[in-house]
């Protein structure tokens, strides 16, 4: 995976659309596609790794260990949820340290106080300004390759409000951020009052059943979004399909006749790197 592509994709126009991974398997299938850029969602690797919610239960070293994962199994850059960074500024320059040596194009960091919660649930609370600021600053000052994006993501529309969201935004730019994340607006409006106020590539977060409205790749570069991330649609799919599948086997002790809902057994070797084995088991066979 070339990390540079991610920040000359950003020079160029139009609107970069990353699919949230989670697993090997959604990384697999991802990369093959040819999208601009993946995204680690951390509510879906902290589910599917660890089967817990994702509410700070996860570790620095459960979440730097997928990073390494996906950015071994895939050419395409990936852009990583990095939480809070882990704790406070000496954690935040390890993470960054960390995720920039494991293969991500980019970190993201929120200014949520420890433990964080999932960005589309209630009960989030935020850090002071100035706590956040440094912690940007640190991130910045951390990596080794201006190629390595820092993404400050601010959890601070729910309960102080957009204005105080969009002047920590602000600060956050000031700080050195390259890219800016104003988490859950509720509206349209509150949408394109971030993009007319906020002079910096903006993400926008597409959560299906959230708190932000989802839009057509027309309306969000229309409004001047850069990045849209989906990180709850590939295992909001998957889920439906295992739910599915599972129920026939409850109901009918069988999966006879529902073969065409299924991937294709052999295609999917392939896709697991299993032409690699057959061949080296040929090169090797006494």
């Amino acid at each position: 995976m070339n990390p540079q592509s991610l920040k000359a994709r950003l020079a160029q126009p139009g609107l970069i659309c990353a699919p949230g991974i989670f697993d090997g398997i959604s990384a697999k299938i991802a990369d093959r596609m040819g999208f601009d850029a993946l995204y680690m969602t951390g509510y879906g690797t902290v589910a599917s790794h660890l089967g817990l919610p994702d509410a700070g239960l996860a570790t620095y070293s459960d979440m730097v260990n997928r990073v390494a994962t996906f950015a071994g199994a895939c050419s395409t850059p990936i852009i990583a949820d990095g939480d809070t960074g882990y704790g406070g500024l000496l954690n935040v320059d390890h993470a960054v340290r960390g995720y920039e040596r494991a293969g991500a194009a980019a970190i993201q960091i929120e200014d949520q106080e420890f433990p964080k919660k999932c960005g589309h649930t209630p009960g989030r609370r935020v850090i002071p300004l100035e706590d956040m600021v440094k912690k940007i600053r640190v991130a910045v000052e951390a990596r080794t390759s201006p190629d390595f994006l820092i993404i400050a993501r601010t959890d601070a529309r729910t309960t102080l409000g957009l204005d105080e969201a969009l002047r920590r935004g602000e600060a956050y730019a000031r700080a050195g951020a390259d890219i800016l994340f104003i988490e859950s607006p509720e509206s349209e409006a509150e949408m394109a009052k971030i993009c007319a106020t906020l002079d910096k590539p903006l993400i926008a977060n597409l959560v299906e059943g959230g708190r932000t409205p989802v839009l057509t790749r027309a309306a969000l570069e229309e409004l001047g979004y850069r990045i849209a991330i989906f990180p709850a649609s590939g295992f909001l799919a998957a889920g439906t399909a295992l739910q599915a599948i599972y129920r026939t086997i409850l109901d009918e002790g069988s999966t006879a006749g529902h073969e065409e809902s299924l991937y294709p057994f052999n295609e999917f070797s392939k896709l697991m790197g299993f032409e690699r084995v057959w061949e080296f088991d040929k090169r090797h066979a006494d």
